[in-house]
Order: C-alpha cells, then sequence, then structure tokens
C-alpha cells in the first residue's frame, strides 16, 4: 500500500492489518498482548480490525510487539533545502557531450 496516497482511514486499516499480523507472527493470543500492553481486549480487536484506537493505545500495543524501535523513525525531522541549494545541485550534475574527435 502507498499511503502517500492513501487516505487516512485507509492509512489506519494498514496499520491495524499490520499490528495483526505482528502479533500472529509472534503468535500471541488477543488476550496475552492485551494484558502485556495494559489496555482491553476491545480496545485490541479495535486496533487490529480497523486501525481506530488512541495513540496511546496504539504505542502500547506496538510497544508490547516489540516494534518500539520502528516507532523511532516516525517523523523524524529531515533537512530542509532551499531553492538556491536545488538549484546549484542542478548546475553542477549537467550533463555534458563528448568532444568531437577531429577527423583527419
Amino acid at each position: 500500500m502507498d499511503i502517500v496516497l492513501a487516505s487516512p482511514s485507509e492509512i489506519l486499516a494498514e496499520l491495524g492489518a499490520r499490528l495483526h499480523a505482528q502479533r500472529l507472527a509472534q503468535n500471541v493470543p488477543q488476550k496475552v498482548l492485551a494484558s502485556m500492553a495494559g489496555v482491553s481486549v476491545g480496545a485490541l480487536q479495535n486496533a487490529e480490525r480497523n486501525g481506530v484506537c488512541s495513540l496511546e493505545t496504539f504505542v502500547r500495543v506496538a510497544c508490547a510487539l516489540g516494534l518500539a524501535p520502528e516507532l523511532s523513525d516516525l517523523f523524524v525531522l529531515r533537512p530542509k533545502t532551499s531553492i538556491a541549494q536545488m538549484e546549484r545541485a542542478a548546475a553542477t550534475k549537467r550533463r555534458r557531450r563528448a568532444s568531437r574527435k577531429s577527423r583527419a
């Protein structure tokens, strides 16, 4: 799924499906995961079914599944590039023709 082109509800559903897939891959029953995360079974079911849950519930479940390292990559500030920097970069990358060989 291309998250860039997805609607918010599609993104939520995808995140819920990913939580569900992770839980199944780790062979953890819903009741056990809910207990580990400190959330109700119903909250976990909603999160897995359609991604609708509080951010706290999402983070608790993700951490209980050992996915905290993946959360650290969210919303990392990237250096901004000015138009002048882009123009300079484009100018240095211009293609040049090969020199002509003289014909004798």
